[in-house]
């Protein structure tokens, strides 16, 4: 296999760096504005290209599902624990955990098989979420804790209709998936965040603010999506995806640098936990590939 030239590395882990600090991105906009308003703002802009971008040849059904499910379910989730439930590096560490919720339900939807090295994969990275469950306190909480699995097994479902639409470059069902994010999104924030905490998001809102609404568009959407493409188009899979169990690190360090969050041993216990189940549920068929293919 050919090595990876180092400006395509470089493309790779500024990718994973973009999507892990991110967490902290999420952060600065949530200061000022309501969970389902900011979430909404971002796929208002992200289905902006839609005017620009043709239309991906899949049916209707798999974007509107993968809209809804990424957006009101992954992010809207996501956001709401955010805001005062759990810190921004567990987030990014617990989220994670879609790897494994994918495989679930490719098991019971599409009937494929799950491998012995998956389950020990995932008792590992299970037990990591276990030590976060048994140390909540008051900056991560129960219902925080619960709100990002959620959102993960929301983002596990995403997966999974993208799959089913066979859809060749996933940037264009990004885009075309936000026309079905951001209605629901700005319905829930009309309904439960209500029109004067919305104007006082609003109102308050800096260009910190903005910017971090920008981020999650331009940097974390089109940015990500399309280089990560571009490099899958380019390169085996198995050299770029592994690449992607950095996103908690940056996660973690980004929260730990920027807004100061602790990292005591039992967090640290947790990363290792959950990034190890991570690594061996990716690697491990990979080194069974590569065994066989030199055997």
């Amino acid at each position: 296999m050919d090595r990876m030239p180092f400006r395509h590395l470089a493309l790779a882990l500024l990718v994973v760096a973009v999507w892990g600090t991110n967490f902290v991105v999420i952060r600065v906009g949530l200061d000022h504005l309501p969970p389902f308003l900011f979430a909404g703002l971002r796929f208002v802009l992200a289905a902006l290209p839609a005017l620009v971008v043709p239309r991906p040849k899949v049916a209707w059904r798999f974007l509107a599902g993968y809209g809804l499910l990424i957006g009101a379910g992954q992010f809207g989730l996501l956001f709401l624990a955010m805001r005062g439930q759990i810190s921004p590096g567990l987030a990014s560490l617990v989220v994670q955990m879609q790897v494994f919720l994918t495989i679930g339900l490719s098991v019971w939807w599409m009937g494929e098989r799950v491998r012995a090295y998956q389950l020990v994969a995932l008792a590992v990275a299970a037990s990591g979420i276990l030590v976060i469950a048994l140390n909540t306190d008051g900056t991560t909480t129960p219902l925080g804790l619960g709100l990002v699995l959620l959102a993960a097994l929301s983002w596990a479902g995403g997966n999974l209709v993208a799959k089913a639409s066979r859809a060749r470059d996933l940037l264009p069902v990004v885009i075309w998936g936000s026309l079905f994010s951001f209605p629901p999104l700005l319905a829930l924030s009309f309904v439960f965040e209500g029109w004067p905490a919305i104007r006082a998001g609003l109102v308050a809102a800096d260009a910190m603010t903005w910017a971090a609404v920008l981020w999650q568009t331009v940097a974390n959407s089109l940015f990500g999506y399309a280089a990560w493409g571009w490099l899958l188009a380019r390169h085996p899979a198995a050299a770029i995806t592994p690449m992607a169990l950095l996103v908690p690190v940056f996660g973690l360090g980004a929260s730990a640098l920027w807004l100061g969050e602790p990292l005591p041993a039992w967090k640290l216990a947790a990363a290792a936990l959950v990034i190890g189940g991570l690594a061996a549920g990716v690697l491990a068929p990979l080194w069974r590939a590569r065994r066989t293919a030199s055997g």
